[in-house]
């Protein structure tokens, strides 16, 4: 198990064009993907993959996520779109 944690780039936090992009970028991958908030317990995170699940956690600018997968590549690939501004 593959498992990181970042910074929120996205000024506006993980809302509407963050999460569909990560969202989008994460079904690309077969394996599961987790993304959990920082002081959240691990059975919260949000299936990465949904859009509506990853606007739901309410990760705001500078916030901590941790990434969790089998597959280290698409924990570094979601990992980086996480702290990138996706607002751009």
């Amino acid at each position: 198990m593959a498992s990181t944690t970042v910074k929120v780039g996205s000024t506006v936090g993980l809302h509407a064009r963050p999460a569909s992009v990560i969202a989008e970028a994460a079904g690309e991958y077969d394996e599961d993907i987790t993304l959990t908030l920082a002081g959240d317990d691990e059975d919260d995170g949000a299936d990465a993959a949904s859009s509506l699940m990853i606007m739901a956690m309410g990760a705001e600018f500078g916030d901590e996520v941790t990434v969790t997968s089998d597959n280290a590549e698409a924990v570094t690939k979601i990992a980086e779109l996480i702290a990138s501004n996706l607002d751009e």
